[in-house]
């Protein structure tokens, strides 16, 4: 998305105005379809502003309803944004930190929550991470591959299930998870390269194909639209969201608004106006407590995520004034803490331990998750500055980040060092160290960083185990 683009989506709402029906109070509750793609950056999309990405399902749903510009998830790794969603807490206060690792027991999820007000509540797909959905108290769970490539395991279920219950139902894709697909249907020469990256052929032939799984997840969330409208009733409140941003450089595993930024549409027929948008500031852990609202339950006390469901009801216009997001490593691949706070207009992001070398799947893995492009950015950088800077802006990183998001949408310009902001810079600072500690943040550093001036190893995945005859 161009600045133009950019600036638009932050001005449109004030242009247009409310967006909200007021909801009629002897509405029964709706049922709730949320459709969940895998490292989706939210910038590529029609609905978003893209002349490239072509996911005509998703700029179909904008149309029917409403449009979200400012919402985030709490981290932007797979598992850790999933958990805070099904929790309504951060990492830190639900345990699952790294990616992979999975909630404390003693914390409650909140699917048991809507279960208790009547409602059925089923994840199909990658919806809790990897085989954590036992954890999370569905009613029906099948996962995390049921619906990657197709809507038959969503199509059996709404066809069996017993109708006289209101639905709260979770279908996730792994699309455009990698690994993209090889049946590329975008053309690398007409692909646009994002400005924080280094365009040359290798890096175009990549970005193709995860466009190309961007389109195939805007296929499926069609269906399970269609499947949604022919199977459920009228009143059903329908969502397209992605847990963060693409496994690119600068996007997922980073706090930059490629990686925590997420689109987040909702059509609900009679309840919302049409083709709006909502520049609410509103994040994952909002949405379960949103829908335990709208059923007309109690939100549980001490929970980080706060119910949106004014916004939806046309009673309230505003909903946060900022948000927090966490990061805390992804195995070996990527040990590299980092918080942030953001408002509407700055982002500060403090990196624990610059003195880390930042690395992720693309730099340290090996076989077929380690993406083609990183290799030539890094033998072009011994020649070439303009790779040479992006190699090492994605290797080293400061202790502080501050942006100005108006004028500088794709956090190019660190700010930090500039005196004429270090008022700006000391308060968002002491607002993140006061966030962290009501957050109980150790700040624990999982795995074993490389530090800066290290020789860089590849992360070779562990070997199965396998069992002995008896």
């Amino acid at each position: 998305m161009n600045r133009i683009h950019f600036l638009l989506c932050l001005l449109l709402p004030t242009v247009l105005g409310p967006t909200l029906i007021a909801a009629d109070k002897q509405t029964p509750r709706p049922n709730i379809v949320v459709f969940i793609s895998d490292d989706h950056s939210v910038l590529d999309s029609q609905a978003y502003g893209s002349t490239e990405a072509r996911t005509p399902n998703m700029a179909k749903l904008a149309a029917d309803g409403v449009k979200f510009t400012h919402a985030f998830v709490a981290s932007p790794s797979c598992g850790p944004s999933r958990t805070a969603m099904l929790t309504g807490l951060w990492p830190a206060r639900n345990g699952a930190e790294p990616n992979h690792r999975r909630k404390n027991p003693d914390i409650a999820s909140l699917p048991p929550t809507l279960r208790a007000l009547g409602y059925e509540v089923v994840a199909i797909g990658k919806v809790a991470h990897g085989g954590q959905g036992n954890d999370h108290g569905f009613d029906h769970f099948e996962g995390p591959n049921p619906g990657f490539e197709d809507t038959a395991a969503v199509a059996k279920f709404l066809s069996t299930r017993d109708a006289t219950r209101p639905l709260c139902l979770f279908v996730g894709t792994r699309h455009p998870h990698t690994v993209w697909s090889t049946d590329i249907t975008y053309d690398p020469a007409a692909v646009q390269i994002p400005p924080t990256h280094f365009d040359d052929p290798v890096a175009r032939s990549e970005r193709a194909r995860y466009l190309t799984d961007v389109t195939k997840a805007d296929a499926l969330l069609g269906e399970v639209r269609a499947l949604a409208r022919e199977k459920l009733s009228a009143d059903t409140l329908f969502i397209y969201t992605a847990d963060h941003g693409a496994a690119l450089p600068f996007a997922k595993w980073t706090l930059y608004d490629a990686g925590i930024r997420v689109p987040l549409i909702i059509a609900w027929p009679g309840h919302l106006q049409a083709a709006t948008l909502n520049d609410a500031i509103v994040c994952w852990p909002d949405l379960l407590p949103t829908f335990i609202e709208l059923a007309g339950g109690q939100v549980p006390a001490g929970l980080d995520g706060k119910s949106f469901a004014g916004l939806l009801r046309g009673t309230a216009t505003t909903h946060r004034d900022r948000v927090f997001s966490t990061h805390s490593g992804d195995g070996q691949y990527c040990v590299y803490p980092i918080r942030s706070v953001r408002t509407r207009e700055w982002k500060y992001i403090r990196n624990l331990h610059p003195e880390f070398q930042y690395h992720t799947h693309m730099s340290r893995a090996t076989g077929p998750h380690r993406p083609l492009f990183w290799d030539t950015w890094v033998a072009a950088a011994k020649t070439n500055p303009a790779a040479a800077a992006v190699v090492k802006r994605y290797l080293e990183h400061p202790a502080e980040e501050l942006y100005d998001l108006n004028a500088d949408p794709h956090e190019l310009r660190n700010l930090a060092a500039d005196p004429r902001h270090g008022p700006r810079l000391a308060a968002l600072r002491a607002e993140l160290e006061a966030w962290m500690q009501q957050q109980r943040d150790a700040q624990t550093v999982f795995g074993e960083p490389l530090l800066l001036g290290q020789s860089v190893t590849n992360v070779v995945p562990p070997t199965p185990q396998k069992k002995s005859a008896p």
